[in-house]
């Protein structure tokens, strides 16, 4: 899991939910929510913005809160619909709650379908639903960079509004912090040129904001610091309107190497996270600059944003601290809280778990009780960040009576794949509200690396937010695939349960398996960043595949089924690179030349076709990422800076020799055609050559050469498409025809 980790200081990560299950009130529940005109005011525009015409329909009224609780009604009054909540969340939640159970509708990132009339059905009793959670957390700083680095106001406002249907009331806030160090240092007498050194471009801002890389992508302009603090108002502004409460980043210790030479005495230490990052430079908590520095930047946050109270840092994740002493990591931490309470005695230190997993070799009790016990329990909440697959609280104590979060993270690095553990979501967070050891249990949310895939696991697991019993999935999916598709189909309800077994049941790796089209090229089934272990035999997966094909006559007009039947195509097609790889590579082995040649023919053709029938699906194209981030531009130089940093982050990750590349793979048309197919003609034509003299193939000559071709890709700025081409229906039917009968038959 790629975060960066400040080497000493202890700042983690994701912000999630506010303060803590206690008898007195919380700094988070001192909170003042917007005016009641105000929020009835946002409600309204929420509903006039997903349901267009039928908003009239609606009618919005406020309740107080259950016990502390959120809460919200549906009910029918004088032909209209009445939507209640105790502020617009949970309003908005009740309009999500009536679409899809009242009019079979959906609204996710990969399809929607809204299928209303006049009149709109009755509700026949009234429904109140009262959030078993005060806080559900969204966000992760990867996310910033691995899907939302050239998001526009436009598609924030679309984000925020599934967030608050989803009942997402804490929500990561980190657009627009640059601006605010690039104050605080130029008050210290640091130049824009001193900084230059410090600023990441776009891309990296997450490890930048995490404390593990200085510059790689920049250097970044004014203008875009400019842009995104009034970008990050505009997102304050309507999360707060809809009673939101965002995590705002406080002061990591992590400072511009500008700064050793301005402030010679200066106590710093140096740290370096990744092989192809440079050190970084990271402040003393005990030197004195340390809490100046920090109280500063929430100072200056603050006159820019406002605050909520709730901060969030990253520390020691993924980096060993420099002691394992107890007393050295209670005063770290120490030091750390005070440094946001300097300048906001109510601030609320909202910390990730996740260091406890990756380092477990280090973090046993001792050091894990000093560093949570050297702050109240009523100043931190701590983020279990992987409970569906690695949940720390149950190794922890519950996290030795601090509040704490159930999160599913789901996604490494934005990659396109079919994953997730659905069972478990089902279950999981349920069983774990009602088991006496969960200690402090007070949220639930979502931490994904990276979004806008696989819809069906954030709805699972955002129904969890209102509810406090288990899901049964049988049912659940059935009215999931009559929302989504916009109405019941057998076919289609079949192909479910067949995918519920197989692709979502579990996995080998951290996340789905990733197909090795988009690896460097070898003849090992796997790469260092690319795994294609399954959890499932691929030919289980095929039926699914057939049950949609036949149901595609019936639904192909629904966006979320075309989409649907494009994702399940093309994981069986990328599912079935990896059994044409080990052929090639069985060739290579006997000294066959001409059946070399052959599948790797095939292979090549097998990328062409994924590539065309991910061109049908406007979230799925190279062009649309690449396009977005050049909109940001406001000189050539900028649009070629930005357009470095989106292929980059997406191939390379780093430079020629960085150790995280390709970890960030995406299937997506144009990048299947663009950068992966050359890549293996390239590799296939050396093999060929190789083969032809009766030489052995050298792998890392190979490597060596290629690392070149794709530095050149990075920094290339050939066009491609931004718009679909072609029927998703159509093509998946093409693919089916050309692919079923060879699939079946070579896994057979």
């Amino acid at each position: 899991m790629k975060y960066s980790f400040v080497f000493f200081l202890l700042l983690a990560v994701l912000g999630s939910s506010c303060a803590v299950l206690k008898e007195k009130p919380t700094a988070a529940e001192q909170h003042i929510h917007p005016q009641e005109d105000t929020a009835k005011k946002a409600a309204q525009e929420l509903i006039r913005r997903v349901v267009g015409k039928y908003a009239g329909n609606f009618e919005v009224e406020f309740i107080p809160q259950e016990e502390g609780k959120d809460v919200f009604e549906v009910e029918s009054r004088n032909g209209k619909v009445v939507l209640r909540g105790n502020n617009g969340v949970s309003i908005a939640s009740a309009l999500n709650h009536y679409l899809k159970y009242y009019t079979h509708s959906s609204i996710t990132w990969n399809g929607s379908n809204l299928n209303l009339s006049s009149p709109l059905p009755v509700v026949p009793q009234k429904v109140r639903t009262v959030s078993p959670y005060k806080y559900r957390y969204y966000l992760n700083y990867c996310t910033f960079s691995y899907t939302m680095p050239w998001w526009d106001w436009e598609r924030w406002q679309q984000e925020i509004d599934w967030m608050a249907m989803n009942g997402i009331n804490m929500p990561l806030a980190l657009t627009g912090q640059n601006a605010i160090y690039r104050r605080v240092y130029q008050s210290m007498g640091l130049t824009d040129k001193d900084l230059e050194s410090f600023f990441s471009g776009p891309a990296y801002f997450a490890w930048f904001w995490m404390g593990n890389l200085d510059a790689w992508g920049g250097p970044l302009p004014v203008s875009w610091m400019d842009s995104h603090e009034a970008l990050q108002k505009q997102i304050l502004e309507r999360e707060r309107g809809l009673g939101m409460t965002p995590i705002l980043p406080a002061f990591t210790g992590h400072v511009p190497p500008a700064l050793k030479n301005k402030f010679p005495d200066a106590k710093l230490k140096k740290t370096k996270w990744d092989e192809m990052a440079d050190d970084v430079y990271l402040m003393d908590p005990d030197d004195p600059m340390f809490m100046e520095i920090g109280k500063k930047f929430i100072e200056e946050q603050t006159k820019a944003y406002g605050t909520d109270h709730l901060y969030s840092s990253d520390t020691f994740n993924e980096n060993r601290p420099p002691s394992n002493d107890s007393t050295f990591l209670s005063n770290v931490s120490k030091k750390v809280y005070q440094s946001m309470a300097a300048a906001d005695p109510e601030a609320v230190w909202i910390m990730q778990g996740w260091l406890f997993h990756f380092s477990a070799d280090f973090w046993k009790p001792a050091q894990i009780q000093a560093m949570l016990n050297a702050v109240p329990d009523d100043k931190m909440i701590i983020l279990d960040l992987y409970s569906e697959r690695h949940p720390m609280w149950q190794k922890t104590e519950a996290y030795y009576g601090k509040p704490w979060i159930w999160n599913m993270l789901h996604n490494f690095g934005g990659n396109v794949s079919m994953y997730g553990l659905m069972d478990r979501v089902a279950t999981w967070p349920s069983q774990t509200l009602r088991n006496p050891e969960k200690g402090k249990l007070t949220g639930i949310g979502l931490t994904p690396e990276g979004i806008e895939n696989n819809p069906v696991m954030y709805e699972l697991m955002m129904e969890n937010a209102w509810r406090d019993t288990p899901i049964e999935l049988t049912s659940w999916l059935k009215d999931y695939t009559k929302r989504r598709y916009g109405k019941e189909n057998a076919h289609a309800n079949q192909a479910w349960q067949i995918l519920r077994r197989t692709v979502y049941a579990d996995s080998i790796t951290a996340g789905g398996p990733e197909s090795i089209v988009t690896g460097r090229p070898t003849f090992n089934r796997n790469t260092k960043r690319v795994i294609t272990k399954f959890a499932y035999e691929p030919l289980a997966l095929v039926p699914a595949w057939e049950s949609l094909i036949t149901a595609s006559d019936e639904l192909k007009s629904s966006q979320g089924f075309q989409y649907d039947l494009v994702d399940v195509t093309r994981q069986v097609l990328g599912n079935y690179a990896t059994q044409l790889q080990e052929q090639f590579a069985r060739d290579y082995k006997n000294k066959d030349l001409p059946a070399f040649k052959k599948h790797s023919t095939e292979f090549i053709a097998l990328i062409g076709d994924m590539d065309k029938l991910l061109a049908t699906q406007e979230g799925l194209l190279l062009g649309r990422w690449l396009h977005s981030a050049k909109d940001w531009g406001t000189t050539p130089a900028e649009k070629k800076l930005y357009e470095k940093n989106a292929r980059n982050l997406i191939t390379l990750w780093g430079d020629k020799n960085s150790n995280l590349m390709d970890y960030a793979n995406r299937q997506w048309a144009g990048l299947l055609n663009g950068f992966y197919k050359p890549r293996w003609q390239q590799y296939f034509a050396h093999v060929a050559g190789q083969m032809e003299k009766g030489q052995d193939m050298n792998q890392r000559a190979f490597d060596e050469k290629i690392k070149t071709w794709e530095w050149q890709w990075v920094n290339s700025n050939e066009p491609y498409p931004t718009k679909p081409a072609g029927n998703s229906v159509t093509i998946a039917k093409e693919m089916f025809q050309k692919y079923h009968k060879k699939i079946k038959n070579g896994y057979l």
